[in-house]
């Protein structure tokens, strides 16, 4: 399967039958066991961001482009702390949602825009690029063209979350635990960090900060890279 065949089964899948399943995730109405654990994962992981972001000290103002934006988990609270922030999503539905949740947030957010586009189109200059829970979607061997194009319009910082390769939860995917049920329905690439951080380097980052968000159901490993 090669990464065009790739790019359209996650794109319909998030126009359809994706879209209302982690829709309903992302937000805070009634879900299931398994799926509030991913929730819960999720938000960790943003929560972090969130918090390096700000112990930063220059979040107002600051040019931000969250590449695979979701339904604006990460791109909306951004915003209300003042960046300047750039979104985008594969999926048109995703980023319709975004849009929307972003018209009802606390006050108005002139300063998010959202666009429906995969992420080598991106272009543009970003003092910092956030890229979640998307490397998933991408096989070791398109990893490093993605991430390389993800670099070139990162002034100063790359922040990236991928699915860590262990042999622990290479067992559990392969018994369908990894992603339970339903939402088995695209494929889910896991990375060797070692990978992932030799990509950053010949794209001349070199990783200052490091988080794991490990629950249940959600395993995601987060690295921020910043230029040498």
């Amino acid at each position: 399967m090669n990464l065009a065949n790739d790019k359209d089964i996650v794109k319909q899948y998030f126009n359809s039958t994706g879209f209302d399943r982690w829709q309903r995730i992302y937000g805070d109405g009634k879900v299931n066991k398994v799926q509030l654990d991913i929730r819960t994962g999720h938000q960790q992981t943003v929560d972090t961001v969130i918090q390096w972001l700000q112990a930063d000290g220059n979040l107002r103002g600051l040019s931000v482009c969250d590449a695979g934006c979701g339904v604006g988990s990460l791109s909306i609270p951004l915003a209300e702390a003042g960046a300047i922030v750039c979104a985008s999503d594969i999926s048109e539905k995703m980023v319709a949602e975004a849009y929307d949740r972003a018209t009802v947030a606390p006050g108005k957010l002139y300063n998010v825009s959202f666009t429906a586009q995969d992420l080598e189109a991106l272009s543009g200059k970003f003092h910092t690029v956030i890229c979640l829970d998307v490397l998933i979607h991408y096989p070791q061997d398109k990893a490093a063209s993605m991430i390389a194009h993800l670099s070139s319009i990162a002034q100063s910082r790359l922040i990236l979350s991928f699915a860590p390769k262990t042999l622990a939860l290479t067992l559990l995917k392969k018994i369908g635990e990894f992603f339970p049920g339903p939402s088995k329905t695209t494929r889910a690439y896991q990375h060797r960090e070692a990978d992932i951080i030799k990509i950053l380097e010949n794209n001349g980052f070199v990783v200052n900060r490091t988080a794991m968000t490990s629950t249940s159901f959600y395993y995601s490993r987060l690295l921020e890279a910043v230029r040498k």
